[in-house]
C-alpha cells in the first residue's frame, strides 16, 4: 500500500527561504551588481566589467592590508588554540567547581565587541589605563596610540583575553565526552600524562578542535569593531586590517566600485581558505 505524501510541511520553510533571500542573497546581488559597474551620480550606471577588480588586485594598499590580516589571524589562531586546550586541560571534570570555572570561561564571550573595544583601550592607555600605567611605570615605553609595536600587542592581547574562552569550551566538551573507559585502560598500561594526551585526548579533540580553528580563523579574518574602536587602524596604517580598510573605501571614499569588488574578493579568500582548511584537517576521517 503506498502511503500518500503531504508536502505541507514545506510550507513552514519557506519564511526561512524568504529571510535568508532578503538577508544575504539579495545584498550580494547587489554588491555583485555594484562591482561591474560604475557610476557618476544621479543613479546612472555604465558597464566596467572586470576592472574594479584588477584594481583591487593589482593595489599596494590591498597586499598590505591583506598581509596585516594575514599576520593577525595567524598570531592569534597560534595563541589561541594551544592556549584554549591547556585552559581545558586544567579545567575540573566534576564537582561544584565545574560549574564556576565554565561561567568564568564564558563571560568574555558575553561582552559585546565594541564595549571589548572600548574597555582595552581605557585599559591600555598610557596614562591613566592599568596596562599602560604598570608597563611605564616598570621602565618600558608603553603608548599604543604612537608606537605599532604596541598598537599590535594590544589588539592580539585583547583578541587573546576575549575569544580564547570559545576554545577552552569547545575543548572542554570535547574532553568531557571521553569514556572513563579509555582512561581506565591507559592507567592499566602505565601511561603517562603526556601519552594519554597524545594518543587519547588529541585524536578524541580532533572534531571540535577542526570546529574550533574553522570559527576562530573565519572570526578574526572578518574582525572590524574590536580593533576599530580600539585602534582605529592606527597608528598610521599599522593596524588597518582588511575590514576596515574595506569601510573606509566604502564609507569614507564612497568609492562603490572597488568596494564591492574588494568586499567579493574577501568573501572568496575567507571561503577559499576555510575550504582548504577544512579539507586538510579532515582528509584522514574516512580511512
Amino acid at each position: 500500500m503506498n502511503k500518500l505524501q503531504n508536502n505541507k510541511a514545506w510550507l513552514f520553510v519557506l519564511p526561512v527561504f524568504a529571510l535568508v533571500a532578503f538577508n544575504a542573497i539579495i545584498p550580494l546581488m547587489t554588491v555583485v551588481n555594484y562591482s561591474v559597474q560604475e557610476t557618476f551620480g544621479n543613479n546612472e550606471f555604465f558597464w566596467a566589467g572586470v576592472m574594479w577588480f584588477e584594481e583591487i588586485l593589482n593595489s599596494e594598499r590591498f597586499h598590505a592590508s591583506l598581509g596585516r590580516q594575514a599576520i593577525f589571524t595567524a598570531s592569534i589562531l597560534a595563541i589561541e588554540m594551544p592556549l584554549g586546550v591547556a585552559i581545558a586541560l586544567t579545567m575540573p571534570r566534576k564537582g561544584p567547581w565545574v560549574s564556576v570555572c565554565l561561567v568564568l570561561m564564558a563571560l568574555p564571550l558575553l561582552i559585546p565587541w565594541n564595549v571589548v573595544g572600548a574597555m582595552w583601550n581605557i585599559f591600555a592607555l598610557p596614562d591613566i589605563g592599568f596596562l599602560g600605567y604598570t608597563l611605564n611605570s616598570l621602565g618600558i615605553d608603553f603608548n599604543f596610540t604612537r608606537q605599532p609595536e604596541d598598537a599590535w600587542f594590544t589588539l592580539i592581547l585583547m583578541d587573546v583575553w576575549h575569544w580564547t574562552s570559545l576554545v577552552v569550551l569547545l575543548a572542554y566538551a570535547g574532553l568531557s565526552s571521553i569514556p572513563d573507559a579509555y582512561y581506565q585502560a591507559a592507567k592499566i598500561d602505565g601511561a603517562g600524562s603526556w601519552a594519554i594526551f597524545r594518543y587519547i585526548q588529541l585524536p578524541k579533540l580532533k572534531r571540535v578542535l577542526t570546529i574550533a580553528f574553522l570559527l576562530r580563523f573565519m572570526d578574526s579574518f572578518m574582525i572590524y569593531t574590536e580593533p576599530f574602536v580600539l585602534t582605529g587602524g592606527g597608528p598610521g596604517n599599522s593596524t588597518t586590517l582588511l575590514s576596515i580598510d574595506l569601510v573606509k573605501i566604502a564609507l569614507g571614499q564612497f568609492d562603490l566600485g572597488p568596494a564591492a569588488a574588494m568586499s567579493l574578493i574577501y568573501f572568496l579568500i575567507i571561503l577559499l581558505l576555510s575550504w582548504v582548511f577544512y579539507t586538510v584537517m579532515t582528509r584522514n576521517e574516512e580511512q
